[in-house]
């Protein structure tokens, strides 16, 4: 059985799955990959005690506050992906990584890996926000690759205290 509940945020509705114990998705609405991970029977949940402790920490992270210790989270996915989900979890609140380092990452630990892998581990992240994929970006400096869109990443950065200025939005179809 899986478990769902919607709560509001800065970003627009956020939809949480769990499986009773654990946080196994946080999606924004209309997020690209939207729910892919669910499987199975479905029940709303509101008052589910990791509910609640995920709503907390979101309330603390938006309102620019230290969050408390995490929910318990389990994202599903294949090995690779958790290790690149894994290396996200280390990204500090107002910093940013690429996708090239998070690759450099995976390959000291013996794990074969290229930037574009990386992304798309990290676009298939299931659980937006608690597991940070927006503090990722690519090359140079583009807020690209976002499944909640720049305009979410932007936000959730600037929420964050990250200085925008170097950054640049790249056009559709341009190159990176």
């Amino acid at each position: 059985m899986t478990y769902l509940t919607t709560i509001s945020s800065p970003v627009g509705p956020l939809h949480l799955a769990s499986d009773g114990s654990s946080i196994t998705g946080l999606w924004m609405e209309g997020q690209k990959y939207f729910a892919a991970t669910l499987t199975g029977e479905t029940q709303k949940a509101p008052e589910l005690p990791v509910f609640r402790q995920a709503a907390a920490w979101l309330d603390a992270y938006f309102s620019g506050e230290v969050p408390p210790a995490l929910p318990p989270l389990a994202p599903q996915g294949s090995p690779f992906r958790q290790a690149v989900w894994k290396l996200l979890l280390e990204i500090p609140r107002g910093q940013t990584t690429t996708y090239g380092a998070l690759a450099q990452k995976l390959r000291n630990q013996g794990i074969s890996a290229a930037p574009q892998a990386v992304g798309g581990a990290v676009g298939h992240n299931p659980i937006s926000i608690l597991i940070p994929c927006h503090r990722v970006v690519g090359a140079g400096g583009s807020l690209t690759g976002y499944a909640g869109g720049i305009a979410a990443k932007q936000q959730l950065l600037e929420l964050e205290g990250v200085d925008l200025n170097g950054f640049f939005v790249p056009k559709k179809g341009t190159a990176l």
